[in-house]
């Protein structure tokens, strides 16, 4: 993975709001979450919700899927783990 893909993970997930966000859809599991539990969870309008979910999907962080009326956030754990490699092989030492 580029470290241009890892800096952008670490800048989406450097803002409050949106690390909030991907937490919930992590603790959701495979399934991911309802946008609007998400909404509930962090109470900030439908708009503003809407621009970070947004930087997350950009980040590759998350994706969503939609089933009938309901849109759901899901974590993309592969990219996760290729982020905590990077810190722990590149600036850990570990091997």
């Amino acid at each position: 993975m580029s470290i241009e893909v890892i800096a952008k993970a670490f800048k989406e997930l450097g803002h409050p709001v949106r690390l909030a966000i991907y937490k919930i859809v992590m603790r959701a599991g495979a399934q991911g979450a309802p946008v609007g539990k998400v909404c509930d969870n962090i109470k900030i309008p439908n708009s503003t919700l809407s621009h970070h979910i947004s930087s997350l999907v950009s980040a590759g962080l998350i994706s969503q899927r939609r089933e009938g009326r309901v849109l759901f956030c899901v974590a993309n754990y592969d990219i996760r783990e290729q982020v905590i490699d990077f810190l722990q092989k590149d600036c850990c030492g570990v091997q």
